[in-house]
């Protein structure tokens, strides 16, 4: 009873992130800015990441409907996520993103900047 509990509790908060990175409009995978300040869209992204080894079938679900759903940052932080789940998967929707011509802010430190889905992709799958 209580291990069928607690999933029903995972389920709201995993489907409730995955929207906030469907939402995202900056791709950051940690602090940001002189304060390190943690976006809202990176709590997001590191509470699925926290379900992919506990919760893998409903992560795998709403990542899938998140590459075709969520807007430019939020198919790139799927695509992070289905690579660390089942690699094979990522690398095949990073090629898919290769294409995508959305554009999105990124941050890495202190540093912001701008690329699109399918440089981002590009790189990715270069770096792999």
């Amino acid at each position: 009873m209580f291990g069928m509990r607690r999933k029903k509790e995972k389920e709201p908060e995993l489907a409730t992130a995955v929207a906030d990175l469907g939402r995202a409009n900056t791709l950051a995978f940690g602090g940001v800015g002189i304060a390190g300040r943690v976006l809202p869209e990176t709590e997001a992204y590191q509470r699925v990441a926290a379900a992919v080894t506990d919760h893998p079938a409903e992560v795998r679900d709403l990542l899938d409907r998140l590459l075709t759903t969520g807007g430019p940052a939020g198919r790139v932080y799927a695509a992070t996520l289905l690579e660390r789940l089942d690699p094979a998967a990522g690398r095949a929707a990073w090629t898919t993103l290769r294409a995508d011509p959305a554009e999105l802010n990124t941050f890495t430190g202190c540093v912001m900047g701008r690329t699109t889905v399918g440089e981002y992709a590009a790189e990715r799958l270069a770096a792999a």
